[in-house]
């Protein structure tokens, strides 16, 4: 669970780390007066949309790590199985 959480928190921060890289090539510094409200709206939108797209992959793709996706109790046989991380 926390593998998940720490992938998807490197996928939010990766815009804002390019965009930081981009100022630092460009401009020589990454100071807050460089950080245009235009430019950190579409950093957070970029950063929204790995999100989603990283967790649309790994919920429903074959990269889900081992032991991430949750199976809930069912009945099986007349049988009780509890749910289990798979």
């Amino acid at each position: 669970m926390l593998r998940s959480f720490l992938i998807e928190f490197a996928l939010f921060l990766t815009p804002f780390l390019l965009y930081g890289a981009l100022l630092l090539a460009t401009k020589g510094s990454v100071v807050p007066e460089h950080w245009s409200l235009r430019a950190l709206a579409l950093v957070v939108v970029a950063a929204l949309v790995l999100v989603i797209a990283g967790l649309f992959v790994f919920e429903h793709g074959q990269m889900a790590p081992p032991g991430s996706r949750y199976v809930p109790a069912q009945m099986k046989d007349g049988v009780f199985v509890p749910g289990r991380f798979e």
